[in-house]
């Protein structure tokens, strides 16, 4: 299971509609997470680094699109604060 950042441009962001989904905020902390469907995100603000369970570490921030997978399980770690628009996908 891979965790997929991208780097969008406006017709990709205008496409999906980012604007109208919900916007989740966090500051900086340490949490697990278990996806229990996909979640697509931008990030509008923060950084961010992600550990999965097969030791994997991923790191995003502002102007990123993250695609989690079901079923992924993993630590995140923000390291700025976070706001970012978000979905979730079966």
């Amino acid at each position: 299971m891979k965790i997929k950042v991208e780097k969008p441009d406006r017709e990709k962001l205008n496409s999906l509609n980012v604007t109208d989904w919900p916007v989740w905020e966090k500051e900086v902390s340490e949490f697990d997470w278990y996806y229990d469907s996909n979640e697509e995100c931008y990030l509008l603000e923060g950084k961010v680094v992600v550990k999965t369970e097969n030791g994997e570490e991923v790191e995003f921030g502002k102007g990123d699109f993250v695609t989690f997978p079901k079923g992924l399980s993993c630590k995140w770690y923000v390291k700025e604060p976070v706001r970012k628009h978000y979905t979730f996908k079966d």
